[in-house]
C-alpha cells in the first residue's frame, strides 16, 4: 500500500511539472489560460482513474475473510474495530451483506422490484465511501445476497411466494416466508441485486440460501410456478442463468452450501442442492463445515464439534474428490463461535490448518455477531495481495 501512495505522490508531481511548463509556454505565446483550476482539476481525474486501475489489477489473491452485516458494515465503529483487524491480520476480503435473510437491502437500492416492496434500508448510508475505504486498504469486497428466503418481497408480492396449500403464503418455523425458486422474475430480482452490487465496487457475488425451504412443515408448500424440473435441476438452472447474466461483469460467482452436501452422494438433502451440478455453474462454492452443525458418526467421529481439526479435513477432502473434476475452486466457511463447545483461537486455527491440509488456500470465517478471534490470526505480513485469479 505504501508503495502504491509514493507512486501517486511521483504521479502527480510529473503531471503538475508538465502542466506548469505548458502554463508558461502559454502565456508566452500570449495565448491559451495559466496554470489553474482546471488544470488541477485534471490532475486529480487523472490520479483518480488510476488509482482505480490500480486496485482492480490487483486484487486479493487467496480470500481469508470475515463476515459483516449491513448493520456492522454501516456502524461506523465497529467497521473501523474491524477493518483495523484486517490491517493488521491476514485477513484480506470481507462478505458483507446486501440481502440479509430477512429480505431487507443494506442500503436504498434501485433495483425495481425492491423499491416497489420497500426492501431498501439505510444500514448502510454510503456505500460508495464505504467500498472507496475498502479498496483504500487493499480488502476485497464480497457482496452476499441472500435468495430465496425473503419475507419481504414474498409478502408484499404474494404471487411470487411459496404458498401453503391450506392457502395463503407458507411460513418456516420461525414465521418467516420464502420466494418460489421456480419463478423466473424472481430470478431476475436476483440478477438485478448482483449487477447494481458490481456496478456500486463489489468484486465478488457470494449467494447464499440457494435451496428449498427445509424448516417448518415443507409438506404443506406449494410453488405456483413450478414446471417439470425437479429441485436439484432448479437450483442447478437458477446458477446457470446467474451465470450468463453475470458474464459481461468478469466477476467471480460463489454460492455457499450445507456442509453435509460434501459428502451425501445419494439424493439433493430435500433442498436441491447437489454439490457437482452447482459446482459446474459456479466459480467457487463455500461449503459451511461448522463442527458443531455435524453429529456423532459424522466421519466416524465421536464428537465432531470438539474434533474440528478432523471434521473440517474429511469435509473438504469429500468436496475435493466430489467437484475436482469440474474445475471450480473451493473456499469453505469456518466456525468462528462457540454453540455447542466453547471456541477459542485454537479450534479456529484447528480448522484453517484442515483447510490449507487439503491444500486449499482460501477460507472465511463465520460468527453473526461479527465478534471474531483475534489471536487466531496470523499477522500482517502473512497478508496476500497480488494478480486477479482467472475466471472459468
Amino acid at each position: 500500500m505504501r508503495r502504491l501512495k509514493i507512486g501517486k505522490i511521483i504521479f502527480i508531481g510529473f503531471l503538475f511539472f508538465f502542466l506548469f511548463l505548458s502554463g508558461c509556454r502559454s502565456n508566452t505565446s500570449g495565448t491559451g489560460t495559466a496554470f489553474g483550476e482546471m488544470d488541477v482539476a485534471l490532475v486529480l481525474a487523472e490520479e483518480e482513474k488510476r488509482d482505480r486501475q490500480i486496485y482492480y489489477d490487483l486484487p486479493i489473491v487467496h480470500v481469508k475473510g470475515i463476515y459483516l452485516t449491513g448493520y456492522t458494515a454501516g456502524m461506523e465503529s465497529r467497521f473501523n474495530e474491524l477493518l483495523k483487524l484486517a490491517d493488521e491480520t491476514e485477513i484480506n476480503a470481507m462478505v458483507i451483506d446486501i440481502k440479509d435473510d430477512r429480505g431487507e437491502i443494506s442500503y436504498e437500492s434501485n433495483v425495481p422490484l425492491a423499491k416497489e416492496t420497500g426492501a431498501g434500508r439505510k444500514k448502510i448510508k454510503d456505500l460508495d465511501a464505504l467500498l472507496h475505504t475498502l479498496h483504500q486498504h487493499n480488502i476485497f469486497p464480497i457482496a452476499r445476497i441472500v435468495v430465496f428466503k425473503d419475507p419481504i418481497v414474498s409478502s408484499k408480492r404474494s404471487d411470487l411466494a411459496v404458498h401453503n396449500k391450506n392457502g395463503g403464503v407458507w411460513k418456516d418455523r420461525k414465521g418467516l416466508s420464502w420466494l418460489d425458486p421456480y419463478n423466473k422474475e424472481n430470478w431476475n430480482y436476483i440478477a438485478d441485486l448482483a449487477k447494481e452490487a458490481v456496478e456500486k465496487g463489489f468484486k465478488e457475488i457470494q449467494l447464499d440460501y440457494i435451496r428449498f425451504p427445509s424448516d417448518g412443515a415443507t409438506v404443506n408448500a406449494i410453488y405456483p410456478a413450478q414446471n417439470e424440473w425437479d429441485r436439484a435441476q432448479t437450483i442447478e438452472e437458477f446458477l446457470a442463468f446467474m451465470r450468463k447474466e453475470m458474464e459481461p461483469y468478469e466477476v467471480p460467482l460463489s454460492v455457499d452450501i450445507f456442509g453435509l452436501t460434501t459428502s451425501v452422494t445419494e439424493g439433493d438433502m430435500g433442498i436441491g442442492q447437489k454439490i457437482v451440478g452447482m459446482s459446474e455453474q459456479v466459480d467457487y462454492i463455500c461449503p459451511m463445515v461448522y463442527p458443531s452443525h455435524y453429529i456423532p458418526g459424522n466421519f466416524g467421529l465421536k464428537n465432531p464439534d470438539r474434533q474440528p481439526y478432523e471434521t473440517v479435513f474429511y469435509s473438504l477432502k469429500n468436496a475435493k474428490e466430489r467437484v475436482g473434476h469440474t474445475g471450480v475452486k473451493i473456499r469453505p466457511w469456518l466456525q468462528d463461535f462457540s454453540l455447542q463447545s466453547v471456541y477459542t483461537a485454537e479450534e479456529v486455527r484447528a480448522q484453517i490448518k484442515a483447510t490449507y491440509d487439503n491444500n486449499i488456500q482460501e477460507w472465511i470465517l463465520w460468527n453473526a455477531g461479527n465478534r471474531y478471534t483475534r489471536a487466531a490470526l496470523e499477522p500482517e505480513k502473512t497478508r496476500e495481495v497480488g494478480p486477479r485469479i482467472a475466471l472459468r
